[in-house]
């Protein structure tokens, strides 16, 4: 066993490793457990590792992405060296992919789309390039991918699982006895792996953080990440920006919900996402950043923002287009400073083999800008030297392109992060000893600075913070009224200040905030962090984010509390005497159309679609949408025009397709997920098999939660 869910099956008479599982940093769990050992052969020193990767049935479990090959093809291509020209270990036998001819047809486009990003010229002016410089691009791009763009099935073998037993190599079978659970056969031996996660497991991070206090500055950087995708001790490279306030992640690798969680924070606090690019050290965490219960704003140029889209889509199976589905996007300029509500950034285009920007950032306070140049995925000078061509003949970069890029990376800056992985695609520290920055930090490496480099730069610690502008104000206060407004939308602002004068509390994680079977005197709004329970009613355990009310009935009506409330982190809270909130209540006439829609809430939190990260404002918007209906048996309920959400309160559904019945839905699980995904399929359909009472809630509703909508796709596909 890797990890949860993931292991490895060796077959050493067959030179067959088997990887099965690949969740986001798996690599770094094998390397971790010893999994890859330093061999040499004929002078060349490389990994050993898997050379077989067995997918899971279902892309999400438990909310996480559970197929993410990207970086296990990686290590196999570049560390063990299969695909390097002239290397020992390139004998020209492929990796080999296995698993659901739906999965192992994503992630072969998913992987396409890591190894080149946009593939043609066309791709390129789609995205808004004129047709001389893309064309410069494609040059440029090709001479990365060693003059040659490959499809994925030239460079890994395809192994599509169904009902029979399928042969890997000489007398090694593999056999799916069940979902997710398979049996490999050699010689008379057998071993059966099951990939399933449990309800109440997740795939772990590779290392421990340390919880950090993070202050919500003026203009600030927060570093989260100075790894890369092979450093078992750090999350890969990335930052986050403060800016009036406001939180915006800067690229967003695998673990990116355990590297805000460190902080006291959720993806639901976070304001956008600054993205360089589509390589999964600083993609990955997309596919956490949708479990929020807003649209993050997607801040990139149109170049980048179309690779990523092209392999999100890819990876969880849905339309290009869709992806403005989960995030809300902007589109930022190249070469410009494009203004982001008073901080203003500058992309700028890297060479690289996928799509890549760098950014400045400035913000404007006493003394003139501060800036800061984060500088993921660059080229050595030296890789640039090589790279160029004359009169645009070969593959390629011109001469004056490279002097423009080297001018551009020395341009000095208040902080600047640079990547000095070394190696063809990324930065050298060396390049940078003339910078006149002001202070420079070293990132995306897994080994300690030399000598050489600390008289250059310095290396930083998870969750320390550069102030660039310190803030005069306590923007946290800001938000709760902001998020109380919300809330109560027609209480006069007065009566909410009377609220927003109660002090902030702090708490450490794992601190019981409220005990269950006890009275309280207080009720907590949640202004940062995240918040543990067990529900009485369907006994799942949910999670609350912040804009969540803590306490709330049990203290306006002076009772015990029916549960339990943790802190899962750190967390800041709004501490409001429940006096205080009852009469709060009684002078702005809140009490029964708060007790309806408390009804309904409090349902919506007993399911697992709806009360796990799902704020008290969204949740009430929820129930003023859904209306309760009362079916007969036998009826079959209306849902091929896929226009609304069944969600079972009472009774009992039958679900079939065609004449069987495949699923069975008991109260609090819902239907209708299919048509609302994919609003022309009707592939079953729903009868009631005992009287009941059904929530029906508009689809259109829940379009732009994307938590819901990455919740409704889990179930779809499983």
């Amino acid at each position: 066993m890797v990890t949860n869910g993931v292991f490895l099956v060796e077959i050493p008479t067959a030179d067959l490793r088997i990887l099965c599982g690949c969740p986001g940093d798996v690599v770094k769990h094998l390397k971790k457990n010893g999994f890859f050992r330093q061999e040499e052969k004929n002078g060349i020193v490389y990994e050993t590792g898997p050379n077989a990767i067995l997918l899971s049935d279902a892309s999400i479990q438990n909310g996480s992405f559970a197929n993410l090959a990207e970086f296990p093809v990686l290590q196999m291509f570049y560390k063990q060296g299969i695909i390097l020209p002239d290397h020992p270990n390139n004998t020209g036998r492929k990796p080999i992919l296995i698993g659901l001819e739906d999965q192992v047809r994503a992630q072969s486009q998913y992987i396409y789309r890591g190894n080149y990003g946009l593939s043609s010229v066309a791709e390129i002016m789609a995205a808004g390039i004129p047709a001389d410089q893309a064309e410069e691009l494609m040059r440029m791009k090709i001479r990365f991918a060693f003059d040659q763009i490959r499809k994925t099935e030239e460079l890994i073998e395809f192994c599509v699982i169904d009902k029979e037993a399928v042969e890997l190599s000489k007398n090694v079978f593999i056999h799916r006895k069940g979902f997710n659970v398979y049996e490999f056969l050699h010689n008379g031996e057998s071993v059966i792996v099951d990939l399933n996660l449990s309800s109440e497991e997740k795939y772990p991070p590779p290392f421990e953080l340390q919880a950090k206090k993070m202050n919500r500055e003026y203009f600030s950087v927060v570093h989260i990440g100075e790894g890369n995708g092979w450093d078992i001790n750090r999350p890969c490279m990335a930052s986050i920006i403060t800016f009036q306030g406001k939180i915006y992640l800067i690229d967003a690798g695998p673990g990116i919900t355990f590297s805000l969680k460190a902080l006291g924070l959720s993806v639901n606090e976070v304001e956008g996402i600054f993205h360089t690019h589509a390589h999964d050290d600083h993609f990955a965490g997309l596919t956490a950043l949708v479990r929020s219960d807003h649209l993050i704003k997607y801040y990139a140029t149109p170049l980048v923002r179309s690779s990523v889209a092209k392999k999100l889509s890819a990876l969880m199976s849905f339309e290009e287009e869709d992806f403005a589905n989960y995030f809300a996007v902007h589109d930022l300029e190249f070469d410009k400073w494009n203004n982001i509500d008073g901080l203003e950034v500058k992309p700028v285009l890297s060479p690289h083999p996928v799509e890549t920007s760098i950014f400045f950032f400035r913000a404007f306070g006493r003394g003139g800008f501060k800036t800061y140049a984060h500088f993921a995925d660059i080229p050595s000078f030296s890789v640039l030297d090589e790279m160029v061509i004359e009169n645009h003949e070969g593959n390629g970069i011109s001469g004056s392109y490279r002097d423009e890029v080297k001018k551009l990376l020395l341009t000095p800056a208040d902080l600047k992060k640079i990547d000095i992985g070394g190696g063809l695609i990324h930065g050298c520290a060396g390049d940078f000893a003339s910078d006149e920055s002001k202070k420079i930090i070293l990132s995306h490496i897994d080994r300690d600075l030399t000598t050489e480099e600390r008289d250059i730069g310095q290396v930083t610690e998870f969750g320390v913070a550069d102030v660039l502008i310190p803030a005069q104000q306590d923007y946290v206060l800001d938000f709760a009224f902001e998020y109380l407004r919300r809330y109560f939308p027609t209480v006069p602002d007065y009566d909410l200040r009377m609220l927003i004068n109660c002090p902030i509390i702090e708490f450490k994680k794992e601190a019981v905030l409220i005990r269950k079977g006890k009275k309280h005197d207080n009720i907590f709004l949640i202004l940062s962090g995240l918040i543990h329970f067990i529900n009485e009613d369907s006994g799942m355990r949910n999670t609350y984010s912040s804009t969540s009310l803590i306490g709330e009935w049990s203290g306006l009506l002076k009772e015990e509390s029916k549960r339990t409330y943790r802190a899962l982190s750190d967390i800041q809270s709004l501490q409001i005497p429940c006096d205080l909130y009852r009469e709060f209540i009684k002078r702005n006439n809140l009490f029964d159309d708060l007790l309806q829609k408390q009804k309904k809430r409090h349902f919506l939190q007993s399911t697992w679609l709806f009360g796990e990260m799902v704020s008290f404002p969204i949740q009430n918007e929820i129930s003023e949408m859904m209306t309760k209906q009362v079916f007969a048996k036998g009826d079959e309920l209306p849902c091929e025009n896929g226009d609304n959400l069944y969600l079972l309160a009472t009774g009992e559904i039958k679900v079939f397709s065609g004449k069987q019945v495949i699923e069975t839905i008991k109260p609090r699980r819902f239907f209708g997920e299919e048509h609302l995904l994919h609003k022309h399929t009707h592939l079953y359909r729903a009868v009631v098999a005992k009287k009941s009472g059904i929530f029906v809630i508009p689809g259109a509703g829940l379009e732009k939660i994307p938590i819901i909508q990455w919740k409704l796709l889990e179930t779809f596909e499983r």
